[in-house]
């Protein structure tokens, strides 16, 4: 059932009052409206979309949020949601983009290509998300951090009201969770080179 903008509007408020679950409840419906949007610049022509993640998170915003009855707390809450939708999103097409580049199979441009090509590869990507589940369980905290502000694009401030935490926390958190992701992924780039020159010794 299609839930109305004052609907979604007062599920927000409710994270704001402390009611956790609604982000399960929420997260879906971010979640499908953004990949619906998304799916939608494939039919403009490559070199033309704009769209950032930023832009593509506020378009659903208003797309699903009562403006008459929102705040900023509110506003918020929602782009941290967005976030751990972008994170699912990226993720789940990077997945797609490794398989068919494992099967052989030509690869096409879409508009989530564009938001991947800068900052990561596929197989990055995935790396990176690999490495934010094992960051869950040593701190869920600072992957929440990583994913309003690297997934969401969100701001020191944004974020800080998003986790109900101050900024200066914010940024240290930022700063921890990028130096421990940091030597995750370099550990994991110089095993995987390892594998391969073993792999290469033992073919000669």
């Amino acid at each position: 059932m299609k839930r109305s903008n004052r609907s979604i509007t007062r599920m927000l408020k409710g994270i704001s009052e402390g009611a956790d679950h609604i982000y399960d409840e929420l997260f879906p419906i971010v979640y499908e409206n953004l990949r619906y949007i998304a799916n939608r610049q494939l039919n403009k022509e490559f070199d033309n979309v704009t769209l950032s993640k930023t832009s593509l998170v506020h378009e659903v915003y208003l797309k699903l949020n009562d403006q008459n009855e929102i705040d900023f707390q509110n506003r918020s809450h929602f782009f941290a949601i967005a976030s751990r939708c972008m994170r699912q999103i990226l993720i789940d097409h990077a997945r797609k983009k490794s398989a068919k580049k494992r099967g052989g199979d030509k690869k096409d441009i879409t508009y989530l290509d564009g938001l991947m090509k800068i900052e990561h590869s596929a197989e990055q990507l995935i790396d990176l998300d690999s490495a934010l589940n094992r960051l869950k369980d040593l701190n869920p905290r600072l992957v929440k951090v990583v994913e309003c502000r690297y997934f969401g694009e969100m701001t020191i401030y944004d974020t800080a009201n998003a986790l109900g935490i101050s900024e200066r926390t914010v940024k240290r958190d930022w700063k921890k969770a990028k130096g421990w992701l940091y030597n995750e992924l370099k550990n994991r780039f110089e095993t995987k080179q390892g594998n391969k020159e073993n792999v290469s010794l033992e073919q000669n």
